[in-house]
Parts: C-alpha cells; structure tokens; sequence
C-alpha cells in the first residue's frame, strides 16, 4: 500500500504542499477548465453543520441531514462535509486509477483496487480558521508509477495540488 498524504497550507502569496510522497508541480496555475463535460449543483441551509444539503441534478435527486460529528462537540446524528469530501475523493481517485490503468496498457493492475481516504479538519497553520488535510491510501495496486499518474489525472487532486478557480458571488 502506497500512502499519499498531501496538506496544503495557504499562505497570503504561496502555497505549499507537504507530502510523505508529493506529486504536486511546484509553481503550477490554478486549474481552468476549456469546458463543463457536467455540472451538478447543491443547495446548503439552515444552521451550517447542523443544516441540509441537497442536490436536485440528474436522474437521482437526493438530500442529507448534516451534524456536527462529536469530535467538534456534535452529537454525530447526520452526515458532515467531510464525509462527503472523502467520499467524493475516493471515487474520483479510483476512477482516474482505472482510467489511467487502462491508457496504460495496465488494466489488471487497476482491476481491485480499494482507495481509502482519511480527511482531517483542523486549524490552519498562520491562516487562522480550519483547512483541510488528506491521507490517500491505495489497497489492491504494487505499480508505484500507476498510482502517481492517477493521482495527477484527479480532478480532486488537481485542485488540491494546483487550486481550482472558485467564484463567489450574490445570488
């Protein structure tokens, strides 16, 4: 198992990425997209953590309950971010695994491959507030080269490594 744990700490000029194993490109722009292959849009209300989320896009409308996890000194009754974070980068990790394992040639490689990821909360160092820090463990691949180049086709990883253009505006 190849453990790839990256922790991004936002400066007011720099980012650095400190990694056991970093693949990131130092001086890398943030990520542009030419164009939307797909879209989904969420709705978030109510009290924040202790609010809804929902996504009404596609054949599989849905909805959660988020909670505080006891940790943070919730009672842990309902979904956080987080979860959904770790989640998300979970399946997106795989999917570039195994699309990578196939433009490869390496197809079996990829075949059962398990991607365990940990993301952790806490106070960002000099910015104040919380950031985000994320353990990727990959189960079921030994090619070292084959991990790496999923990881750099990721769209989560790409915005984690690089940034991604965020727009924030009234609604």
């Amino acid at each position: 198992m190849l453990n790839i744990g990256a922790r991004i700490v936002n400066t007011s000029r720099m980012r650095t990425i400190q990694a056991t194993r970093s693949y990131a490109t130092k001086g890398a722009a943030p990520v542009t997209l030419k164009n939307h292959k797909y879209t989904v849009h969420a709705t978030a209300a109510g009290q924040g953590r202790k609010g809804e989320v929902k996504s009404l896009d596609g054949d599989t409308p849905f909805s959660l309950h988020l909670a505080m996890p006891k940790a943070m000194g919730g009672k842990g009754e309902g979904t956080n971010p987080e979860q959904l974070f770790a989640m998300g980068y979970a399946s997106c990790f795989l999917g570039a695994l195994q699309m990578m394992a196939g433009k490869t040639g390496k197809k079996d490689a990829a075949r059962n491959a398990v991607i365990h990821t940990t993301v952790h909360l806490g106070e960002a160092e000099g910015l104040g507030g919380f950031g985000l820090a994320v353990d990727i463990k990959v189960e079921g691949v030994e090619d070292e080269e084959l991990i790496k180049a999923g990881h750099e086709a990721c769209p989560y990883s790409r915005a984690l490594m690089h940034g991604a253009v965020v727009n924030v505006s009234k609604a």
